[in-house]
């Protein structure tokens, strides 16, 4: 009997859970604030590896509320894009805040309720996962029900590429640089290598994803073997969204 292995669909990704932060909370407090629990603030994790992006909590700054947002965006977009089944928290799509409690289980109030009354900024967030699961759903790239394969099929190229700023494959030598916080990740829709349910090859739009971890801008060249890039999605953009006619 052959021993079947599990699919990347056997990966359960997420960012935030019931427990802990919300999404909101992850990038507006760096500590817990559970004094509402009645435990002195003893309880609740304390490792909640978080950054508030400049101010503790609520805030005016426009400078950081944009930076909160990019933040959201930035890891939403890592969660939809990424092989394996995703987890959304619930209200996390729309900005919910539990006002920095991570143990909200004993919370029956508007610390852990959802509020349906949206802000702009959650609407436009809301708006954004919308779209980001509309591309989870439209290219079956993000969606593969076997593991990548560090080789060409069929003599294409392969089916993913690990490119450093210069839109040069990353070597070994670079992966080990300590230092490195930015690459991009080359998805071939032409090699995924499966079939549908009607025994047809699976195919796809090539996808490349640049990530900069860096607080600065970086350029990125993009890689020269396709004649023909077109940008989806852009972080840099106040909502994140670039339309582009084809």
């Amino acid at each position: 009997m052959r021993r079947r292995f599990p699919g990347p669909y056997a990966s359960i990704n997420f960012i935030t859970a019931h427990d802990g932060y919300t999404l909101q909370d992850l990038v507006s407090y760096e500590h817990k604030h559970n004094q509402a629990n009645g435990e002195k603030n003893r309880d609740g994790e304390s490792n909640n590896l978080s950054w508030n992006c400049g101010a503790e909590g609520a805030t005016d700054n426009p400078d950081i509320l944009a930076l909160r947002a990019r933040q959201k965006r930035n890891f939403l977009a890592t969660l939809f894009l990424s092989q394996g089944v995703p987890m959304l928290l619930s209200g996390d799509e729309m900005g919910r805040s539990q006002q920095g409690n991570n143990n909200a289980y004993c919370q029956d109030n508007e610390i852990s309720w959802l509020n349906w009354q949206l802000q702009p900024e959650d609407e436009e967030l809301l708006a954004f996962v919308q779209f980001m699961i509309g591309v989870r759903k439209a290219h079956p790239v993000f969606r593969r029900s076997s593991f990548f394969q560090d080789q060409r099929l069929r003599g294409k190229v392969k089916n993913i590429m690990w490119l450093n700023p210069d839109g040069l494959e990353m070597g070994d030598d670079e992966w080990d640089l300590g230092f490195a916080r930015c690459f991009g990740m080359y998805l071939a829709g032409d090699a995924i290598g499966e079939v549908d349910q009607l025994g047809n090859p699976v195919v796809d739009d090539d996808v490349l994803l640049m990530l900069n971890a860096l607080a600065e801008e970086i350029p990125f060249t993009v890689p020269g073997f396709r004649a023909r890039w077109l940008t989806l999605v852009d972080m840099s953009f106040p909502m994140g969204l670039v339309h582009i006619k084809r």
